[in-house]
């Protein structure tokens, strides 16, 4: 066991984790999984939670906080009015079956092909929102079905095997189809119910009766780190829901890029290093 200064840092790593992933949650209609999914594999490795389920941990008992964040987050965009609410009821399916393939992929995968599949995917999106133009579009609309359920399903497979809420991915699809930063962005808050909670279930049978797995922990769920955070994530995203709303969609789209570069980086240096 850790000394008890070792669990104080601990503690405070995942406040601080908390803290920031509630203002991700509202600034960019994230649920923060992208911070929280590699502040957890950090500090589970510190508590020796074996390399083999470790990363899947993290993506699951990230999926688990998201829940509430985004469910809070979703509610403060909606009362601004910015939410596509008829994209959100085409997806209804669509990104929850995305979100249940994901978890049934991650019964089976490894934890550096979770791992490179977060950095690759990360760092796309980054590039996406870095250098974005004007002339990058690929319509001036969202696109009908069948397209538009395969794109849902889509990014609940990989924002379920990444841990996240679906706003990474979210955001850059609406954008390329002329929709607005800002309503990309209080929509992906709605996205993020959709993923975290179908994602919880599927990651707590993925990792039923696995071993290795920590103390009060359900599958790939642990409820220590769930409790602890959640009450900061739920009492911050507001704070940055309101800010999403002051800011440009440059500066949004600026923030966003290098937030993605930095945990794309942090993944593939465990993988590398």
């Amino acid at each position: 066991m850790p000394a008890i200064s070792e669990l104080a840092l601990f503690a405070l790593m995942l406040a601080a984790a908390g803290a920031v992933a509630g203002l991700l949650a509202g600034l960019f209609g994230i649920g923060g999984g992208a911070i929280l999914v590699p502040v957890f594999y950090q500090v589970f490795g510190w508590l020796d939670v074996p390399e083999a389920v470790r990363m899947h941990l993290s993506v699951g008992t990230s999926l688990a906080i998201i829940v509430p964040t985004s469910l809070r987050s979703y509610m403060a965009h909606r009362s601004h009015g910015a939410v596509d609410q008829k994209l959100l009821s085409g997806w209804i399916i669509a990104v929850p079956l995305g979100a249940i393939i994901a978890a049934v992929i991650a019964s089976e995968a490894s934890s550096v092909t979770l791992r490179l599949i977060f950095a690759a995917v990360a760092l796309l999106v980054a590039f996406r929102m870095m250098f974005n133009r004007a002339s990058w579009r690929l319509g001036s609309d969202l696109p009908g079905n069948p397209f538009k359920f395969l794109v849902g399903t889509g990014i609940g497979i990989l924002s379920g095997l990444m841990g996240i809420g679906g706003g990474v991915l979210n955001n850059t699809f609406m954008t390329l189809y002329s929709r607005p930063m800002h309503q990309a962005v209080a929509t992906s808050a709605g996205v993020g119910v959709l993923i975290s909670l179908p994602g919880l279930f599927g990651y707590v049978w993925a990792g039923w009766g696995v071993s290795g797995l920590p103390p009060f922990s359900t599958g790939f769920i642990n409820w220590i780190a769930v409790v602890f955070i959640i009450p900061l994530t739920m009492y911050i995203a507001p704070i940055g829901a309101r800010l999403a709303h002051r800011m440009s969609k440059r500066q949004l789209e600026i923030g966003f890029g290098i937030f993605l570069i930095v945990t794309a980086a942090r993944f593939l240096i465990s993988i590398y290093a």
